[in-house]
């Protein structure tokens, strides 16, 4: 058990995502509290701090996590800072809680897993749609036969980049990977959740092929699940607007749904059912979905108080980025 019931966080990269997001989120969790901000900027980060209730500051990620006041971290950094941030991390002792992507590769991936099983503290990664009454509600469907034998699973996620604040977002030595990286992951990891199933193939067209300098800017990958379901993604930084979208189609019937990776709303589930006639009967559910940031923080802060495992531990992380390595190679 830990000796205090609040875990103390510090955000390392604490840019406009956690000052709209995961600030705010922690404030909301009863067994969490935000007590240190790191951003390049000491000044900036200083401000930040005082408005957003955190007595430390640092422009560096390494003295942050050394703060003897720190118990975990919530790494919000580029993509090419969570592998070096997570294994500092875990030599000072702080617990770790990553945004996706988790890293940069899959050598990246099992580096900070062994880091972490090393030191003996705890990693999760921020798949945070796991927890949606949405992505739940399907899985549970799927698991109880309600929509019959799946035969394919779909998911869309796409949105204007050049609405964006980060410049980092087509850089391939900082990102790692364009909209496969930064939405796509969220598409994929749904999919295998929501199934509960491997991947086993995958084949992809990425536009423009990605160079040692730049991302691709839009992608369409076709897979194939280990009980014979075939699959699609697609996702791009160069639509007009945002859409997030998932569908599960089974011999029995088919669940979609928009806006499956938004949270803190009232959300619909569509499922049309084969009936004996040439139609198919409609039923809609409503599902109110919480504040899937709070949920995740709370539920790691728990793990950390009750010495238990993530429920979305650093091996999903790595399973998704083995698939994210396949993506980008165009296997």
């Amino acid at each position: 058990m830990h000796p205090e019931k609040v875990i103390r966080y510090g955000i390392l990269g604490f840019g406009r995502f956690a000052q709209r997001t995961i600030a705010p989120a922690i404030a909301a969790c009863s067994n969490s509290r935000l007590v240190a901000i790191q951003k390049r900027s000491l000044s900036e980060a200083e401000a930040l701090a005082r408005e957003f209730g955190g007595s430390l500051a640092f422009d560096s990620a390494e003295e942050l996590v050394r703060h003897p006041e720190v118990d975990a971290v919530f790494i919000v950094s580029a993509n090419s800072e969570h592998c070096p941030q997570t294994l500092a991390a875990a030599e000072a002792g702080k617990h770790v809680l990553v945004e996706k992507p988790m890293a940069m590769n899959t050598r990246e991936a099992q580096e900070m897993i062994d880091a972490c099983r090393k030191n003996n503290v705890k990693l999760m990664v921020g798949h945070m749609i796991r927890f949606s009454p949405l992505a739940l509600r399907l899985r549970e469907l799927i698991q109880l036969g309600s929509l019959g034998r799946i035969i394919a699973a779909r998911s869309e996620f796409y949105y204007d980049s050049r609405l964006s604040h980060r410049d980092w977002l087509f850089s391939r030595p900082i990102a790692g990977g364009g909209p496969l990286y930064d939405i796509g992951v969220h598409c994929l990891d749904t999919l295998r959740f929501v199934l509960d199933e491997d991947v086993v193939s995958i084949r992809s067209e990425l536009h423009p092929i990605p160079t040692n300098q730049a991302t691709e800017a839009t992608a369409q990958v076709a897979l194939k699940f280990a009980r014979g379901a075939v699959g699609s993604i697609f996702c791009s930084f160069e639509a007009p607007k945002r859409r997030s979208w998932i569908e599960i189609s089974g011999t029995e019937g088919i669940a979609s749904a928009e806006d499956f990776t938004l949270s803190s709303r009232r959300l619909q589930l569509k499922i049309e059912y084969r009936t004996e006639a040439e139609r198919t009967e409609t039923r809609l559910e409503d599902l109110q979905v919480p504040n899937l940031y709070v949920e995740e923080i709370t539920r790691f802060s728990s793990c950390i108080l009750n010495g238990t495992q993530p429920e979305v531990g650093g091996e999903v992380g790595l399973e998704n980025q083995q698939l994210l390595d396949a993506m980008m190679l165009g296997a």
